[in-house]
């Protein structure tokens, strides 16, 4: 499901390498049952979510007594490829999740259907998501909910090394700012030395004070859009990623690994292989960029206290991903007036703030996302940083079509560049020239 087992990322999910697999069609998509009633299929990934989903559907149902709803969750790399095979056959779920790195796959392909006719007002959701199942001038998705990167942090390390929360922390990329500062202070190697000091062997690194690897959401697209870099010139447009603002902020992901060495090897995070979420639950590394998807899966197993604390600043200002989710309409439904009514439902308060109060996601709908934060705080955790981060500059994975495939190459490029074989500027010219080749 994502390039790093265990990593689960939830409702702001990556790209997974497609898996080869037999269309075995679903039957029908959405048959009439019995004594008139109509049922519609449902597709999701996240078992977890489909606890919440449940109770969203019950409701459905009560409001709507001639409609039934069949939930599907397929794992997310079989999803993909099944919902492909689905929509060939013309056999698709009626309404389904959507990505904004799939979206211009299907949409381009006429398989989603616009959803002009559910009457949404779509300035009542974070306008990143709106954006990114923006096709044309028309909305192809309702919006569900958003995931947005933030710092985790082991306060445990922090208490420890007599440092402060890393709140408010800014980076440059000649090594400026008070991230590789506050880094270099957590990093100490098995004899008690920092990377500072006289001595210190980075082949023998105990913790680590920061995560810097090879993951384009939590990551470098991060530190691009922070030192004013573009990722593309523009929605359904062509990579841009190797001008100069990007090549240095590329440059300063890498430095925090080769030369400041606050951070793991590339031959222990890059994936899709890498083990930096198992490193940071085992309390080895005290600053870690994640999705909150990743939160249900991390603070649990944790032995130690999680914190929660806003993307470092870059030169700038903060610039982060926010990955939303839309529910998709199936642009051949048998049952394209019911199957808009439920994705307007799923896009109303109600359904939205059961899935917020859940804890399950942050919801799309603007004003909602307090439940989420007092589902979590009720758990000990304050996650608030994450909302907060969310009102700032937030930007979407790249909308244009091809990157899923890609996707792969792109990280075996970004690979080679982490562990240092080849410069930032090489590994972006290369990206980009493999990644335009994609675009239609």
């Amino acid at each position: 499901m994502s390039h790093t087992p265990p990593i689960r990322w939830a409702g702001a999910l990556l790209g997974a390498a497609m898996l080869t697999l037999t269309a075995c069609g679903s039957g029908d998509a959405g048959s009439g049952a019995a004594g008139g009633k109509v049922t519609l299929t449902y597709r999701l990934w996240d078992e977890q979510q489909k606890a919440g989903y449940d109770k969203v559907m019950a409701a459905f149902e009560q409001a709507n007594p001639d409609i039934d709803v069949k939930i599907e969750v397929l794992p997310y790399d079989q999803y993909w490829t099944k919902l492909t095979a689905d929509a060939v056959a013309g056999t698709a779920p009626d309404v389904f999740w959507m990505t904004p790195t799939q979206f211009p796959e299907f949409v381009t392909k006429g398989v989603l259907a616009d959803v002009t006719p559910a009457k949404l007002d779509p300035s009542k959701y974070h306008q990143t998501v709106v954006q990114s199942f923006t096709y044309q001038g028309k909305l192809y998705g309702v919006p569900k909910d958003w995931g947005i990167v933030g710092l985790l942090y082991n306060k445990d390390l922090f208490d420890k090394a007599g440092v402060e929360p890393p709140e408010t922390l800014t980076w440059k990329p000649d090594g400026g700012g008070t991230l590789l500062e506050v880094a270099r202070k957590l990093t100490v190697d098995e004899a008690g030395k920092h990377p500072d000091e006289p001595g210190f062997d980075p082949a023998k690194v105990k913790t680590y004070g920061f995560a810097s690897w090879n993951h384009y959401q939590t990551q470098w697209m991060n530190w691009v859009n922070s030192n004013g870099g573009k990722l593309l010139d523009k929605p359904f447009g062509r990579y841009t990623f190797n001008d100069a603002a990007s090549v240095q902020a590329l440059q300063f992901g890498v430095d925090l690994v080769n030369k400041y060495h606050v951070s793991p090897p590339a031959t222990r995070t890059n994936p899709p292989t890498g083990k930096v979420t198992d490193m940071f639950k085992a309390g080895e590394i005290a600053m870690f960029p994640a999705n909150n998807a990743l939160l249900p899966f991390v603070a649990p197993e944790a032995t130690f206290k999680v914190g929660v604390a806003p993307m470092p600043e870059g030169p700038a200002g903060r610039s982060v991903n926010l990955n939303g989710l839309s529910e998709a309409v199936y642009a051949k439904s048998r049952h394209p007036e019911e199957a808009m009514k439920l994705a307007a439902f799923l896009g109303g308060q109600e359904a939205q703030r059961t899935m917020a109060d859940g804890g399950y996601v942050f919801p799309a709908y603007n004003g909602l996302a307090q439940g989420y934060v007092d589902h979590w705080k009720s758990k000990d955790l304050d996650v608030a940083p994450f909302l907060k981060e969310s009102e700032g500059s937030t930007f979407a994975l790249p909308v244009t079509t091809g990157f899923t495939g890609f996707e792969t190459k792109l990280n075996q490029i970004f690979n080679e560049m982490y562990l240092g074989k080849l410069t930032p500027q090489q590994a972006a010219d290369q990206a980009v020239t493999e990644g335009n080749a994609t675009v239609k």
